[in-house]
């Protein structure tokens, strides 16, 4: 199940990322026609990312968390979309870290792969943990996947307005190890065909990637399956340091070590 403009198949597959079309997640760029008219309008990045903080706070009525009642409905409106990106940011495996899978679940129609430990299906353990850990995730905020609808839209748009010929962008993320991803195929000279979790922590620097693993996958990732970018925002909003966030699936990736 998911609730994209493409099945999940055809997402997840490599094919896909060789000949990449654009993603939409239904009826998030209808309902919201007066925002993306305004966003057109605006020249500069900055205020753009500005705007859509100040839609989702309008929309969501995340600046009214002082006037509840409740500790839990303070904190419901408290804990916005940018309590997640941070969470992820500081730890993939956080509760955040399984809300954000969970979103990629859900709209996308891929599964987790890892979530602290291998995920082998949805009737194991550890996917049980993980739908754990979304559901305490998700009971912390209010409406967390529609925020989240509107920030991949948002981040969409911003690529396209960024990089109107580009359809891919290299990146890379450092790794020990294959854990947290399933190797389909060896194609010989440090190249491979791997099915990456449902949603990745990449970068665009080479260099910082290597700061995270003893070796480094290069990819060429697509841009609808990135989520988001985190020097779209602002510093005062999201200090990410070049991640970028990739929806996951089949990727060509060739492993660079160090030497």
């Amino acid at each position: 199940m998911n609730l994209c403009t493409l099945p999940p198949w055809v997402i997840a597959s490599h094919h896909f990322n060789s000949n990449p079309q654009p993603l939409e997640i239904q009826g998030v760029r209808r309902s919201n026609r007066d925002f993306f008219l305004r966003l057109e309008k605006l020249e500069d990045p900055l205020d753009r990312a500005r705007q859509l903080h100040d839609y989702l706070d309008v929309s969501f009525q995340l600046h009214q968390w002082q006037s509840q009642e409740t500790l839990r409905g303070r904190k419901s409106l408290k804990n916005s979309y940018l309590r997640f990106l941070r969470g992820w940011m500081f730890d993939s495996n956080s509760l955040e870290g399984a809300v954000l899978k969970g979103w990629v679940e859900s709209r996308m129609g891929l599964c987790p792969q890892f979530h602290h430990q291998p995920i082998g299906d949805i009737h194991s353990e550890a996917y049980a943990l993980y739908l754990r850990d979304r559901m305490k995730g998700a009971a912390r905020t209010s409406a967390i996947n529609a925020q989240l609808d509107l920030l991949y839209e948002w981040g969409q748009a911003e690529l396209a307005r960024r990089y109107p010929s580009v359809r891919w962008l290299c990146l890379y993320r450092g790794v020990h190890d294959f854990a947290e991803h399933s190797v389909l195929e060896d194609r010989g000279g440090r190249n491979y065909l791997l099915r990456l979790n449902n949603l990745n922590s990449f970068t665009t620097d080479f260099e910082r990637a290597w700061e995270f693993g003893s070796q480094v996958l290069r990819v060429q990732v697509p841009l609808p399956k990135i989520f988001f970018k985190s020097d779209f925002f602002p510093s005062s909003l999201l200090k990410g340091e070049e991640e970028v966030m990739v929806i996951g699936g089949e990727y060509e990736v060739d492993v660079l070590i160090g030497g």
